[in-house]
């Protein structure tokens, strides 16, 4: 697998979820709709979307998106918002410096010190296109939907 970053959106709830569907929700940092998270692809984590599939949406963001998520819903662990000098604090002097190296891999969004792991989104304005029951190839919102996910993420934000 190549070393694409992903951002993954929790679209629907876990009523009668079953229990290891539930808990790779929890593993992806998940844990209630609308929130979100960056991960860089891998078989682990390729297996972990597979089984959630059907609670879950996902795909390729750019630079521009990530830039304008960590700025408007990126949270610090006391619940205050990312500020340049938490940023300095992480080594970058910038958000772009940041969001490029989240998109090239040199960074685990998840790894980054003092910065919440996961995204607590807006549901999308204007609502859900088309129905949250069925995959995004099959004319609905799950699963797996490229570079489509930018224009998911700016209404969400």
């Amino acid at each position: 697998m190549s070393g694409k970053t992903l951002f993954v959106v929790r679209i629907r709830g876990g009523v009668d979820a079953q229990k290891t569907v539930e808990a790779t929700l929890t593993m992806l940092r998940m844990e209630k709709n609308n929130y979100a998270t960056i991960l860089k692809e891998n078989s682990s984590y390729t297996g972990m979307l597979r089984k959630a599939k059907d609670y879950i949406t996902w795909g390729e963001p750019d630079t521009e998106t990530i830039k304008l998520l960590i700025e408007k819903r990126g949270k610090l662990i006391g619940d205050e918002k990312i500020t340049d000098e938490a940023l300095k604090g992480l080594g970058y002097d910038s958000l772009d410096k940041l969001a490029n190296a989240i998109i090239d891999g040199n960074v685990e969004f998840s790894h980054l010190n003092g910065i919440k792991p996961f995204f607590r989104m807006h549901p999308p304005k204007k609502g859900f296109k088309r129905t949250v029951k069925r995959p995004y190839n099959d004319h609905g919102e799950l699963g797996y939907r490229g570079e489509a996910i930018n224009e998911l993420i700016k209404r969400m934000c």
